[in-house]
């Protein structure tokens, strides 16, 4: 669990990012390509993503708001890939000793 503080429009929103909250935000991402062929869709994602917010948000930061969480979901599925590809490309393999 993830949380962060966003300011948007001079209001400061915390948000908390959980696992099914950041895999929302990725569908929610996806639907902004199709949000004219699936607008239901992309208005019920936009209220659960919300719901992770404090305090709630209005219509005018919505948007705004929602640009943000996106970013940084991203960022953060960006650094945990980076770390990983560093654990990954810095392992080492240990000669196994044997008993004599």
């Amino acid at each position: 669990m993830i949380t962060k503080e966003i300011q948007v429009n001079g209001t400061l929103f915390r948000l908390t990012l959980t696992d099914p909250i950041i895999g929302q935000v990725k569908n929610l991402k996806s639907l902004y390509n199709t949000a004219y062929e699936d607008p239901e869709s992309f208005e019920q994602l936009s209220t659960e993503i919300s719901n992770a917010i404090e305090p709630k948000a209005d219509d005018t930061h919505l948007d705004s708001l929602i640009q943000e969480i996106i970013k940084t979901v991203d960022d953060k599925t960006a650094q945990i890939k980076n770390i990983s590809s560093k654990k990954i490309g810095g392992k080492t393999t240990k000669k196994s000793r044997h008993k004599k």
